[in-house]
């Protein structure tokens, strides 16, 4: 993904993805590393189900913004309220926190919340992060 393509981020709703979120075990795992502005993930169901749900530093301007001002604004208001802003990116899903960095605890919070927003108990969800 270019830098480029990065401003595509647009705002959705928790309630657009597939339903099977609600109804299984899930596993997010990071694609890479921590290091960039986006981290790409899978997050697994049981069986075949896969969705690809990357982490957003929606602080992150350099050299070009990561999303949009108003998904900017909108991730500081949501993250502030406890919850977490879902952002589609054309088949790639995401979670913009407000931050111009990532590190593991980020991560999990941000997921924890995103659990929250599907309606699945944050212990039915597991990180998995390589070192």
């Amino acid at each position: 993904m270019t830098m480029a393509e990065h401003t595509d981020w647009q705002r959705s709703e928790p309630f657009d993805l597939p339903d099977w979120l609600g109804e299984e075990d899930l596993v997010w795992s990071l694609d890479g590393s921590l290091s960039a502005a986006q981290v790409c993930g899978t997050l697994r169901g049981a069986g075949e189900h896969r969705l690809g749900v990357d982490i957003v530093c929606a602080d992150v301007a350099y050299p070009a913004p990561v999303v949009p001002e108003p998904v900017r604004r909108q991730c500081h208001l949501t993250w502030h309220h406890g919850q977490v802003q879902t952002i589609r990116n054309g088949q790639r899903h995401g979670l913009a926190v407000p931050v111009s960095s990532l590190d593991a605890d980020t991560v999990c919070e941000a997921l924890r919340r995103f659990a929250r927003a599907i309606a699945v108990d944050s212990e039915r969800v597991r990180v998995l992060i390589s070192l």
